[in-house]
């Protein structure tokens, strides 16, 4: 299967959520919070340096929910646009 390159405003959207996350996490281990997500450390922290942009769904709300973060909030945080964020 032929994956299509990412697009800038995809990476960008990535770089913002991984941001998010990484905010959300403070302090706490990465180990911890990836094991109580239900997924590889290594996974969140591609996530969070942006390296993995389009992360499933699933990921996503898993994570989310260990940091207590609501799925409305991430959704509203990764789609500002970047003229919106120099408007701010």
């Amino acid at each position: 299967m032929v994956r299509m390159p990412l697009t800038a405003n995809e990476v960008e959207r990535g770089q913002r959520l991984g941001a998010l996350l990484r905010e959300a996490r403070g302090d706490r281990p990465m180990l911890q919070t990836a094991l109580d997500a239900g997924v590889s450390p290594e996974t969140l922290r591609k996530i969070e340096s942006g390296r993995v942009a389009t992360p499933a769904f699933t990921t996503i709300a898993a994570i989310a929910e260990v940091l207590g973060l609501s799925l409305d909030v991430v959704w509203a945080e990764i789609n500002q646009t970047r003229g919106a964020q120099l408007a701010s």
